[in-house]
């Protein structure tokens, strides 16, 4: 009796089951990096309003600390974003003297029109989940861990990911990110001193809390309850 089929359409089934298995770890690879927050987050760098705000220029070369515009992180969940008024307590045309080629005149227009400045947030936490400021500054978490070197920003970006994964690698790991808390915010310092030191020798040195990070070791924050709601 003729069979219906040649002999060679007998591997079709194992050839078939190769390419799904294959496009399945194919997919299950490119999602794990193309659809996670490494991807979607990093580098995300929205147009502020007017002429934006410089952080080279007023971090970098002006040498203002990140406190005087983000008040209160010391004490408080919530990194503020300045009002108009902070902004205008160095942009007043009194204050301005030789800086007359900047533009700054939609701030004054907005302090005028007593408006906020609708600045856009960059560095957004899911709703399900919180991050108490105050809490990582005053364990010597360096402004520099989350938010990169903003001393350098012309434009701030987003330069982490912000990812449950990064946040536990932290945890998981303290004694790399904290800092003495009086330099938290000298950004320059943490750049040039802190990250190109040895664990052991910023430990060794004394130039971090190693009651602290023994703390941490033993019992560090890694329960859901320590993050979400």
């Amino acid at each position: 009796m003729a069979t219906l089929f040649p002999r060679w359409m007998n591997a079709l089934p194992t050839l078939g089951a190769l390419i799904a298995g294959g496009g399945f770890t194919a997919v299950v690879f490119w999602g794990g990096y193309y659809l996670t927050p490494t991807f979607f987050e990093v580098g995300y760098m929205p147009e502020q309003p007017g002429a934006g705000f410089n952080h080279q220029l007023h971090a970098g070369e002006l040498g203002i600390d990140c406190r005087y515009c983000h008040t209160h992180v010391e004490e408080s969940w919530h990194a503020n974003v300045p009002s108009t008024a902070t902004c205008m307590g160095c942009h007043s045309e009194q204050k301005l003297a030789g800086w007359e080629n900047h533009d700054v005149e939609w701030v004054r227009s907005a302090y005028a029109a007593d408006e906020s400045i609708p600045w856009v947030n960059i560095h957004v936490v899911p709703d399900y989940a919180h991050f108490p400021h105050a809490v990582h500054v005053n364990a010597g978490v360096s402004c520099y861990s989350c938010h990169g070197q903003i001393m350098g920003m012309p434009v701030v970006y987003q330069a982490e990911s912000l990812s449950m994964g990064w946040c536990l690698d932290c945890h998981r790991n303290p004694e790399e990110h904290l800092v003495p808390p009086d330099k938290v915010t000298d950004l320059e310092w943490v750049q040039e001193q802190w990250l190109s030191k040895a664990v052991s020798e910023r430990v060794h040195n004394g130039l971090t809390s190693e009651q602290l990070v023994q703390s941490l070791l033993r019992d560090p924050p890694e329960h859901c309850a320590a993050c979400h709601y």
